[in-house]
């Protein structure tokens, strides 16, 4: 099968990163923070470059949405393995209030743009875990989706896909033009080798805008505050189970 694959790669704090929110409470401190590629996207990378490399399909390219430092993440998986890139730029408070339906917006514009028989993207983000582009981006193509696949194979022009679920596994089949999400179990993504960082200098980024798609990233959405969990509590150590039973009716627990 010859076709184009689709994968969205999303830059976020790095997942080692302890989490600071800012002191207005008005999002997480981000400046002079580690940033990384998501790892469900890495997978997602991965399981594309796998596909050509099996000649399932021709052409992997991938898409990032954000400021400038978005395209660190965008030669990270050009050094992975993908052809070319495009770089949708987004700035300042539109960046800030960038949401899954925005994203979902400008993949879906892509997508038909490069003619894509597949759109591959990780199930989540480990910074939102909002698990609603793939979904959205199906939705606004009208296109059969594979959600949280641990498992693809191509079987003609159809995509067999295994699926984690609450109950255990679930196996289906979907036509193709496809979204594609990636579990945790899809894959193992490949470490970028030195020779591969210097050629991946080499391919070619597209750098546009969402007007340039016709999308409007106008968010619908305002983030009142932000705000750390609360601090755990000491526990209390008890001799008996009398001792339990007082205890939890002064909390008024019983």
């Amino acid at each position: 099968m010859s076709g184009r694959v689709l994968v969205g790669v999303k830059r976020v704090i790095d997942y080692a990163v302890k989490i600071r929110v800012k002191p207005d409470n008005s999002c997480v401190v981000t400046d002079g923070v580690k940033h990384s590629m998501n790892p469900f996207c890495e997978i997602a990378v991965e399981e594309a470059v796998k596909m050509k490399e099996k000649k399932l399909i021709k052409e992997v390219v991938v898409v990032s949405c954000g400021p400038q430092q978005a395209m660190e993440t965008i030669r990270t998986a050009l050094a992975m393995g993908a052809d070319r890139g495009i770089h949708v730029e987004v700035t300042g408070k539109d960046y800030e209030n960038l949401g899954p339906l925005q994203v979902s917006k400008i993949m879906a514009a892509l997508a038909k743009k490069e003619d894509a028989l597949l759109v591959i993207l990780g199930k989540q983000a480990i910074d939102d875990d909002c698990n609603q582009t793939g979904q959205m981006t199906a939705a606004l193509l009208d296109w059969p989706q594979g959600t949280f696949a641990s498992e693809l194979s191509m079987e003609g022009d159809k995509i067999k896909v295994v699926r984690e679920i609450d109950g255990g596994l679930e196996t289906i089949k979907i036509n193709t033009p496809a979204v594609i999400t990636a579990d945790l179990r899809l894959n193992t993504p490949r470490y970028a080798t030195l020779p591969n960082i210097m050629k991946a200098k080499k391919k070619k980024i597209a750098n546009m805008k969402p007007a340039d798609l016709g999308v409007d990233i106008t968010s619908r959405l305002e983030v009142l505050r932000v705000d750390e969990p609360a601090q755990r509590e000491a526990g209390v150590k008890v001799e008996t189970v009398d001792d339990l039973i007082a205890r939890l009716k002064e909390a008024g627990r019983i």
